[in-house]
């Protein structure tokens, strides 16, 4: 229910002013970017699952998953802050809180900081410190590190930033064990090859928007056809990648099954987006790629159990 606080006796409606008084709980939500932080969070429970042959210590499965949403949420307010010029240029952003003058920046920061220290205090106090110190520094590498630098700085933006994005998997595994395992790794390294393809097909969709504002996207300096070719190219090693949970037995049949398809599903929009290029393709491709990394690490997940259930 948002808030509906009185302007300012000197502010006039639909000022800035005005507008950022009827601030309410929503928009700060918004601020959180609430639909990418709930599939990092659920990237990162997976993880805890797979710590452990059975279900994973109660309090390390709250105070962790809480921990890491608060952070990837403090991380998404600070991306919102330091990129509200791009967005109120863009046309898919422009309706965002602090653009649309909703909120203002200082409020903004404060509610990130607040995110943020919550975040440290709940996993340093109640999950362990190595937790902690991994989560905070994936939250510096997302909201500083990339944002501020790299997205500005290369075409290869997100491939180098995409560490910061692959990260919630380990932490949730290192919530419960308290150490950084093989198997954690090769979460993470699903997630870090999945971001390209992901990303650069949303930014060929919006690739004018990108260049309008100055971002290096790869479309933007190298052409829409190499970008086309990248997408096919790092999704054949996704493909790669995501066998290897089976190959080392860290999965079994079920998962190898359910990625398969999922590969398969992936693999054809990628082709299609290189070979038989549509402009309805690239966000097809971009709204699969979400669906896509949700299914497969479920079917993780649903494997993790059917394996310890097996005779």
């Amino acid at each position: 229910m948002a808030s509906s606080s009185a302007a300012s006796p000197g502010s006039r409606p639909g000022s800035p002013q005005a507008t950022a008084a009827r601030a309410g709980w929503r928009d700060y939500f918004e601020l959180t970017k609430p639909k990418v932080v709930l599939l990092i969070s659920f990237t990162a429970v997976v993880g805890m699952f797979l710590a452990t042959p059975g279900l994973p210590p109660l309090r390390a499965l709250i105070c962790g998953t809480l921990g890491i949403w608060l952070a990837a949420a403090s991380a998404a307010a600070i991306n919102h802050v330091i990129d509200q010029r791009i967005d109120s240029e863009m046309a898919r952003t422009r309706h965002r809180p602090l653009p649309s003058g909703t909120i203002s920046e200082a409020p903004a920061l404060a509610f990130a900081f607040a995110l943020g220290l919550a975040s440290m205090a709940i996993l340093t106090l109640l999950v362990n410190p190595l937790t902690a110190l991994l989560t905070f520094s994936s939250l510096i590498g997302y909201a500083i590190v990339y944002t501020v630098w790299l997205k500005r700085a290369t075409p290869q933006n997100i491939v180098i930033g995409g560490a910061a994005g692959a990260a919630p998997p380990v932490l949730g595994w290192v919530a419960v064990t308290n150490s950084v395992d093989a198997n954690a790794l090769l979460l993470f390294l699903i997630i870090f090859t999945w971001t390209p393809p992901h990303f650069w097909a949303l930014a060929i969709a919006r690739r004018e928007e990108y260049a309008k504002v100055g971002v290096p996207m790869l479309p933007v300096i190298y052409g829409v056809e190499l970008t086309r070719l990248h997408i096919l190219l790092y999704t054949v090693l996704l493909v790669i990648v995501t066998v290897l949970p089976y190959l080392t037995g860290m999965s079994g049949l079920v998962y190898a099954l359910a990625a398969s398809v999922l590969d398969a599903v992936f693999l054809g929009y990628a082709w299609k987006l290189w070979a038989h290029p549509r402009p309805d393709l690239p966000m097809r491709t971009f709204r699969w790629s979400i669906n896509y990394l949700g299914l497969l690490f479920a079917a993780l997940l649903i494997d993790h159990y059917w394996l310890i259930r097996a005779p």
